[in-house]
């Protein structure tokens, strides 16, 4: 992407038309979890209904609760809101209430990094996951305007091969018709991306796109372990890369987009504090990116917040973050008659509010 950059950040009454103008903006969302998009509320409701988890069943207790020493401990209270969901009825209405959440942000497109492998395990049959997801699908595009599409990822903090072999499993033979992209997440440091590679190979000739984490908490290499091994179409997070310019260079070239989420990448202490972070470095060697909010609730935060965060480390004005905002289309798997369509339109409010 070309991303216009004024030559400072916006102040005062700027800022707040600034956030007026993102607030409408037509949105495509890349990298966002499933159950870490969960709601304070609905978080609320499922502890409530599983009365031994150790998960806050006051919403206002939450912002402490998601308070992260690291990211290992992050990845411990990630997963005991991953265990909140023990059943279809929590998946589909789960599902629903992020479309729901995305709606209210104008989020048009939504790729969720679904991990069908937390479930599965925890009781809810393979079929039934599907099942429940594809139905929360239909009905918030139906209902809501969101079309949702499936990542169906690895969760890499698995040590055996278990996870790894069900999730492709679920994804090549049981094949939900929103799934189109195949990933790895999870912790980084010990966890080689090589390891997956016979998966990817699988899921890859079975038509999805490789979108594994990469370079968050660890260097450079394991980006590039996951374009040499994985064929990474995009990168989850891969902030390490602006350490290494050869690389920056390589992602360029290729357009391999970074799916950058900034208030992410500081909660779990990959990147020391906002004014640190690498986007701009990025943006500036040519890579395309796309901005997402990964686990909002979590963190604080939503895909309006990222935008306004994005902007003021770019200094962008409403142009530039429209241009985000396209970048975002054209990074994603919709077809180009959808891309067209969805980027038509933030052109036409682009050209509203400048008129």
């Amino acid at each position: 992407m070309s991303v216009s950059v004024t030559p400072a950040e916006p102040h005062g009454a700027d800022a707040d038309e600034l956030t007026t103008f993102i607030a409408g903006l037509p949105k495509a969302e890349l990298h966002v979890h499933h159950v870490g998009s969960a709601s304070p509320r609905i978080v609320a409701r499922l502890a409530a209904r599983h009365p031994d988890s150790p998960v806050p069943k006051d919403p206002a207790e939450l912002a402490e609760y998601f308070t992260f020493r690291d990211f290992a401990h992050f990845i411990e209270i990630y997963l005991s809101v991953v265990d909140l969901v023990r059943d279809a009825e929590d998946v589909r209405l789960l599902t629903y209430e992020v479309a729901r959440d995305m709606a209210r942000q104008q989020i048009r497109y939504a790729e969720l990094t679904v991990t069908p492998y937390s479930s599965v395990r925890r009781g809810i049959p393979e079929v039934a996951f599907v099942e429940a997801i594809e139905d929360a699908r239909h009905a918030a595009e139906r209902e809501l305007g969101v079309v949702l599409r499936w990542c169906f990822d690895i969760p890499g903090e698995v040590e055996s091969d278990a996870a790894a072999e069900l999730t492709t499993r679920m994804a090549v033979d049981l094949a939900p018709e929103g799934l189109v992209a195949f990933g790895l997440g999870g912790p980084e440091i010990g966890i080689p991306r090589g390891r997956f590679a016979p998966y990817f190979d699988r899921a890859l000739a079975a038509g999805l796109r490789s979108v594994p984490h990469a370079g968050e908490t660890t260097g450079p290499q394991t980006v590039w372990d996951a374009l040499t091994e994985l064929r990474a179409e995009r990168i989850g997070h891969g902030t390490s890369a602006a350490q290494d310019p050869r690389l920056l260079a390589h992602l360029a070239e290729h357009g391999i987009p970074l799916e950058v989420c900034p208030t992410s990448n500081v909660a779990t202490r990959a990147v020391a504090s906002i004014e640190e972070h690498p986007l701009a470095t990025v943006v500036a060697a040519g890579v395309p990116v796309t901005i997402g909010s990964d686990d909002p609730p979590m963190f604080g935060t939503d895909l309006n917040t990222e935008y306004r965060v994005a902007a003021r480390l770019l200094g962008l004005d409403a142009a530039g973050v429209a241009a985000l905002a396209r970048s975002g289309v054209r990074a994603s798997f919709l077809g180009e008659p959808e891309k067209a369509r969805l980027v038509r339109e933030i052109d036409d409010y682009l050209a509203s509010w400048q008129g």
